[in-house]
């Protein structure tokens, strides 16, 4: 058994915590301690990591007993055995019929024709951001409100609302206490629960509105489902992309001749894109499974029973993949990485998610060539605490 005990808080963005190297090296799969008191264990090597995520023998169903959570007081317990589960939270056969339909909604085709609208919206907020006072908050006028925009249109929300999903989600995946979380968790399933009544009364051309359709043509509207569906995309579908774009943005700025390469050659942006999200791994601790059956791994033995943790930072720095993980390389061609998962519950938005990132990153430093960090990198106010990664402010000047 480590000593280290999750989930570990993140400082310096441009290094992985000094325990992760070394588990890595002495074993990349080790038992530890979880803060409920529980232990799992920790797979932190990039092979590994894939192996679990890719075996059917390691469940999502957080309702599973030894499923590694680190929070075990009744009231979380209660609120996983009751609400329907997420997408996320199923295995076989019940994850791929709930996934299949919604795929669709992530096509290429599909995506092709939402082009247009994000790069609208990203130059709407570039020209707010022109027209505005130096230095800019570039969280606020640009990271958060873009992803938040394009989701809201995706699913049918009033972007009106956002200020109202922007803080409980903040909020859900920060290290606040245990009765904040569990309040926001409640205010926007609450929110979102009304949100699908008024839909199913009249659906709309979105995502939520098609689903109700579907559902109505093939028998009866699951309700609750629609709920989760729309709990997951509206949280995962902007939290974690706000705080790419942000960290990327620091990263660029901070290794110009790694800006260079994009600027002198746009078409290696999205080359870029999947460096940036392999480096910064912002979900980090978050993928977790308990074994349903003993296995072996990594020329460990795993009982049936046991929680896992696949650190995707950890296995995104894995030297025996990534030559200099450490060094940000956007020209290292790196699409292999964890950052989305791997395997049946790989992110289901992950494309949305890649051309998010490639046109604002495009679009921000083409429209605005002298733009820089108003405060040193290292000065910067980094969510440590938070289970999703990123800065709660970047100033910006150009």
């Amino acid at each position: 058994m480590t000593n280290l005990k999750l989930p570990v808080e993140r400082g310096c963005p441009f290094a992985t915590p000094p325990a992760y190297e070394r588990l890595r090296e002495q074993a990349p799969i080790s038992k530890v301690r979880l803060t409920s008191g529980g232990e799992a264990w920790w797979v932190s090597g990039h092979e590994e990591g894939r192996a679990v995520l890719a075996d059917p023998r390691f469940s999502s169903d957080k309702r599973k007993d030894g499923f590694p959570l680190y929070s075990l007081d009744p009231a979380t317990l209660r609120q996983l055995r009751e609400q329907p589960p997420l997408l996320l939270g199923m295995d076989g056969a019940e994850h791929a019929a709930a996934r299949r339909p919604v795929i669709g909604e992530f096509t290429v085709r599909r995506l092709a024709a939402l082009r247009p609208r994000i790069q609208s919206i990203t130059d709407r907020f570039v020209d707010g951001l022109l027209a505005g006072e130096r230095p800019a908050d570039l969280v606020r006028a640009l990271s958060l409100p873009v992803p938040s925009l394009v989701i809201c249109e995706l699913l049918g929300v009033p972007y009106a609302d956002h200020d109202f999903f922007q803080s409980r989600a903040a909020m859900m995946v920060s290290r606040t206490s245990l009765e904040d979380r569990q309040r926001a968790f409640a205010e926007l399933r609450a929110y979102l629960d009304d949100l699908v009544t008024r839909k199913e009364s009249a659906p709309g051309d979105d995502l939520l509105g098609r689903q109700i359709a579907r559902q109505r043509q093939e028998g009866a509207v699951d309700h609750g489902s629609l709920v989760s569906l729309a709990f997951l995309l509206l949280t995962a579908g902007h939290e974690t992309t706000a705080n790419m774009i942000s960290l990327g943005v620091v990263g660029l700025l901070s290794r110009p001749e790694q800006l260079a390469v994009i600027m002198d050659d746009p078409a290696r942006t999205p080359m870029a894109v999947e460096e940036l999200l392999r480096y910064f791994a912002v979900a980090d601790g978050v993928t977790t499974r308990v074994a349903t059956e003993d296995v072996r791994i990594g020329g460990v033995s795993i009982r049936a029973g046991e929680g896992v943790v696949v650190s995707t930072l950890s296995a995104n720095w894995d030297p025996a993949v990534f030559t200099e993980p450490g060094e940000l390389d956007v020209e290292r061609g790196a699409r292999h990485h964890l950052a989305f998962g791997f395997g049946p519950h790989q992110c289901l938005g992950q494309n949305l998610a890649r051309m998010e990132l490639e046109i604002v990153f495009g679009t921000l430093f083409r429209r605005i060539p002298g733009l820089r960090l108003a405060v040193p990198a290292e000065e910067l106010p980094y969510k440590a605490e938070a289970v999703v990664y990123g800065v709660h402010k970047l100033p910006v000047t150009w």
